[in-house]
């Protein structure tokens, strides 16, 4: 069995969600015009990935001027259930098309690096809330839970969505390898030439497809008039640089690594090699020991509070 994967190398419109949604829409027309079934977008695509931004926190303090620049990062995050994700899921559903998309997610009064999958019925099939933010990320972005570990069907097997540096988890990798994903995708904020090698070890030791998506994303399009950045300015006005990649189940890259460049790659996935790949190592299955080592992974979703009425 085999399958046409596309993963986008793009960057948002900084605090413009309507026209990084019409970006969007282009991608998946371009990716269909190719004969891709299956879309990758990168971390935080869907509400932007501010790199550099510090919104004027210091430890101890926080300024007028940061907590206005998080109003607008805010507004421009968006909920699952609504007209932006139904718009996307509606060109899925044109396009016969799975959808894999970084958001920034709002949630109440909090806001979360998630992954939504839409599925080629126009359906949202299910989302993935990063687990544990890196860094300055966890001032801004919420905690997810394994309530929303679960990958979801596609005809080609199980797929996946694992963000940024939750991939240096092993617990994590391990527990997604565990629902036997055939597609594991890796959206990311990372462009160094490190994080190739992290995508090469997932797929063999994962024995999976991996995709990679992070943006292109270019000083320029983000100017401090919209929001203040704390990083120098680069020789090359460049932010993010890419490093978009699809690697096979034995480690051979497919596409990429592209780097300072927009980009849509493409690959032919052939799942055919996975059970080829597993011949001589499966992580949970005859490779696993699980007499000497084992792993429990709670999945109940965590609310701050629960309401109930007494018997």
């Amino acid at each position: 069995m085999k399958l046409t994967a596309a993963v986008a190398q793009t960057a948002s419109v900084l605090l413009d969600t309507p026209a990084t949604v019409e970006r969007a829409l282009a991608l998946m027309a371009q990716a269909a015009a190719q004969g891709a079934q299956l879309i990758v977008f990168p971390e935080a695509y869907l509400g932007g990935y501010p790199k550099g931004a510090d919104f004027h926190i210091y430890l101890g303090a926080r300024t007028p001027q940061g907590r206005a620049e998080y109003k607008l990062y805010f507004e421009a995050a968006v909920t699952v259930d609504g007209p932006e994700i139904a718009l996307l899921a509606q060109a899925a559903a044109q396009h016969r098309m799975f959808v894999v998309l970084g958001i920034i997610e709002r949630d109440g009064g909090t806001l979360y690096c998630t992954v939504v999958y839409l599925g080629p019925e126009g359906q949202v099939l299910g989302k993935h809330r990063k687990l544990m933010p890196t860094a300055l990320e966890r001032l801004v972005w919420g905690f997810g839970d394994g309530s929303t570990l679960k990958a979801v069907d596609t005809p080609w097997g199980k797929l996946g969505a694992v963000i940024c540096w939750e991939n240096y988890m092993p617990a994590l990798r391990l527990a997604m390898y565990q629902q036997r994903v055939t597609i594991y995708c890796a959206p990311t904020a990372d462009d160094r030439d490190t994080w190739a090698s992290t995508m090469t070890h997932i797929a063999l030791e994962g024995r999976c497809f991996v995709l990679s998506a992070c943006q292109h994303l270019r000083r320029t399009q983000f100017p401090d008039a919209q929001m203040h950045n704390a990083l120098p300015e680069a020789a090359d006005g460049v932010l993010m640089r890419g490093g978009s990649l699809i690697i096979d189940p034995l480690g051979r890259k497919l596409a990429g690594p592209v780097f300072n460049e927009d980009a849509l790659l493409t690959a032919e996935l052939d799942l055919d090699l996975i059970p080829q790949a597993q011949m001589d190592f499966d992580a949970v299955g005859h490779y696993a020991r699980p007499d000497v080592f084992s792993l429990q992974v709670n999945t109940a979703l965590q609310p701050a509070v629960t309401l109930g009425g007494g018997a």
